[in-house]
């Protein structure tokens, strides 16, 4: 058989296979995804489910990588890269490239229960706070919970303002945090994620101010002896998207993507409501001593917090998340 015969007879029996069984499907777009949080920790977790949604729902069209531990980077320059492109969604609390006001919901003693801020950020409020994103070229698809803060340190169990008072107390880089930190009394310092174990394990801070999970997943607990319950502060988890990559999506490829968060959020605030009271009993087990604190006290310190946040966030968004919280 020559050449051109055989060419021709390969070319039909391509042509007949696409008969039978349609184009060829394309190659299936990659959705990278950034967080600072360990492999072991709730919010990897919850973006396994969400990848294993994604790509079910979209039958391979879509294809998520997850990026945890900070591989990518700390929170800040995550979300940085998120609204250049370079990353297509991250987590977490440090969303300045977005809106500052976006932290208005870690104003302290904001929020007395998980179920309250869920109802907050589920109604009107929450909305208002989306509606902050795509100006700046972002989509918020969620609101996971950073969860509760509470007070760490080495010298002795907080219990009174006295006690915090010139302690050396890591922050993450939030300037709602920093000043409410300023107010009580202690020293803020601002140390990147994945050094703060080794920054409170040398004692160049004195103490910190995590969220439990953090404090249990990232082992802080191995080189902090105290740990004093407040919920000073509730903190979220943004999850965020760059709004051209997911605008470039088939409709109903970007369909799925947000039915997914939803259902991943929904999944989320059930497991970090049953993780908070086996945590404790965990850290307790690990020679934490665990106190709870009077916050009535420290809550009658931060009435500048809130006259500051009200002239940076606006008046009027405080108002309305202090009433939608009360």
């Amino acid at each position: 058989m020559s050449i051109t015969r055989r060419n021709f007879v390969a070319g039909s029996a391509a042509v007949s296979a696409l008969a039978l069984t349609g184009a060829p499907a394309r190659a299936a777009t990659t959705l990278r995804v950034a967080h600072s949080s360990p492999d072991s920790s709730l919010i990897q977790q919850a973006m396994l489910k969400f990848k294993d949604e994604v790509e079910a729902a979209t039958e391979g069209r879509i294809a998520i990588t997850i990026f945890a531990n900070g591989l990518l980077g700390d929170e800040g320059p995550v979300n940085e890269a998120v609204g250049d492109g370079s990353i297509d969604m991250g987590l977490g609390g440090v969303v300045d490239a977005i809106d500052p006001r976006l932290n208005v919901v870690s104003l302290p003693f904001l929020f007395e229960s998980f179920d309250k801020v869920h109802a907050v950020l589920d109604g009107p409020v929450g909305d208002e706070l989306k509606a902050m994103a795509p100006a700046r070229g972002y989509e918020i698809l969620g609101f996971l919970d950073s969860g509760f803060r509470s007070f760490t340190n080495n010298n002795g169990p907080i219990a009174a303002p006295a006690d915090i008072s010139g302690l050396k107390m890591r922050c993450p880089p939030i300037p709602v945090i920093i000043e409410t930190i300023k107010v009580l009394g202690a020293l803020p310092q601002s140390i990147p994620y994945g050094e703060v174990y080794t920054a409170l394990q040398s004692g160049v801070v004195d103490g910190a101010e995590p969220e439990l999970r953090d404090f249990y997943d990232a082992k802080w607990y191995e080189v902090q002896k105290f740990l004093s319950l407040s919920n000073y502060v509730w903190t979220a988890n943004y999850w965020y998207a760059n709004k051209a990559r997911l605008d470039g999506l088939d409709e109903a490829d970007r369909a799925a993507v947000f039915a997914a968060a939803a259902n991943t959020q929904t999944w989320f605030r059930e497991g970090i409501k049953k993780v908070y009271g086996e945590i404790i009993e965990t850290l307790k087990a690990a020679g934490v001593t665990v106190n709870d604190l009077d916050v009535a006290p420290f809550k009658d310190m931060v009435g500048p917090v809130y006259e500051t946040f009200s002239k940076e966030y606006g008046a009027d968004l405080v108002d309305a998340i202090r009433k939608a919280a009360a």
